[in-house]
C-alpha cells in the first residue's frame, strides 16, 4: 500500500525543510526502509543491539549524507517481530523524541505484534491506502485499532490514484475513500512509475532533480504536517453515487 515509500519520502521532505527527523523501521525480519533510503550498506547496529545494550542508540543511528539532519534506526533482519516488545519500542522512540522534531515509525503490514510495536508510542497516525475496496477495508480496521489504542489524531493518505480510471468509473475516487473511512485527508499521491525507479535506486522521489507530481504530493503532505494550508492535487471524478461505483467494481471483479 506504500507505507514504507511514504515514510521515506515524508522523512526526506521534512528534512529538506530543515527539520530534525528520525525514521524508525519497525518491520523486524523484513526491513526495507534502509533500501528505499539507499542506506543499506551503512548499517552496523540495529534497534535490537541497542535494546540488548550492545551499543548506544547514537551508534545505531544511520545518518544520511545527503541530509545530515535525517537519521534511520534500522530493524534487524535476522529477528522476528516478537524479538522486541511495545514497551521497548516506546523507550527507543521516547529517547529519539528528546532530540528529533519528527520521529516517523514505519509500521509493518498486518495487525499482529509488529503493528502493536509500531503504534505503542505513537501520538498520531497517517493511514496509507490505495483506492481499492480490499485496501480501504483493511484501512478501516486499522483506524478502529488506532482509536482503541487512544490515538485520535489520524489522517489519510490515498496512494496510487489513477485519474483516468476514476473518470471511467473503474477506480474509487478520493471522495469515495474519504466517505468510507471518515478521517481527514492529508494527501493524495498519483500513480507514478518513477516511484519504482526511485525505490530501486535508493533515492526518494523528493530528492530527484527532475520534478514529478508524486514528489510534489509528498512535499505538500510535509507542509501540511507543518501546519501550512496547501491545496490538494485535483483528481477529476464523475458524480456517480459511491455505492453504485463499488457495486460496479465488485461486479467487474466477479466477471
Amino acid at each position: 500500500m506504500g507505507k514504507t515509500t511514504s515514510s521515506a519520502n515524508l522523512g526526506m521532505a521534512l528534512a529538506k525543510m530543515g527539520r530534525q527527523v528520525a525514521l524508525v523501521d519497525a518491520d523486524f525480519g523484513l526491513r526495507n526502509l534502509d533500501l528505499l533510503l539507499g542506506l543499506e550498506n551503512r548499517i552496523v547496529y540495529t534497534a535490537v543491539e541497542v535494546l540488548a545494550r550492545e551499543c548506544r542508540l547514537e551508534q545505531a543511528l544511520v545518518k544520511d549524507k545527503r541530509l545530515p539532519n535525517l537519521v534511520l534506526l534500522p530493524a534487524a533482519q535476522n529477528r522476528t517481530k516478537d524479538a522486541v516488545s511495545p514497551d521497548q519500542i516506546k523507550l527507543l522512540v521516547n529517547a529519539l523524541a528528546q532530540k528529533y522534531q519528527y520521529v516517523i515509525i514505519d509500521s509493518p503490514a498486518g495487525i499482529e505484534m509488529g503493528f502493536k510495536n509500531a503504534i505503542a508510542s505513537a501520538k498520531e497516525a497517517l493511514i496509507v491506502t490505495t483506492p481499492e475496496i480490499a485496501s480501504v477495508r483493511d484501512a478501516d480496521r486499522v483506524v478502529g485499532l488506532l482509536e482503541a489504542q487512544g490515538i485520535k489524531k489520524i489522517h489519510l493518505i490515498i496512494n496510487r490514484i489513477k485519474p483516468a480510471m476514476v473518470r471511467a468509473n473503474d477506480m474509487m475516487s478520493v471522495q469515495d475513500v474519504q466517505e468510507l473511512l471518515a478521517i481527514p485527508l492529508i494527501g493524495v499521491i498519483p500513480d507514478d512509475e518513477r516511484v519504482i525507479v526511485s525505490t530501486n535506486r535508493g533515492e526518494p522521489l523528493v530528492l530527484s532533480e527532475s520534478p514529478s507530481l508524486a514528489a510534489t504530493a509528498f512535499e505538500n503532505i510535509a507542509r501540511r504536517l507543518e501546519g501550512e494550508a496547501v491545496d490538494f492535487i485535483e483528481v477529476d471524478a464523475n458524480n456517480d453515487n459511491i455505492f453504485s461505483r463499488i457495486r460496479r467494481l465488485l461486479w467487474t471483479k466477479i466477471i
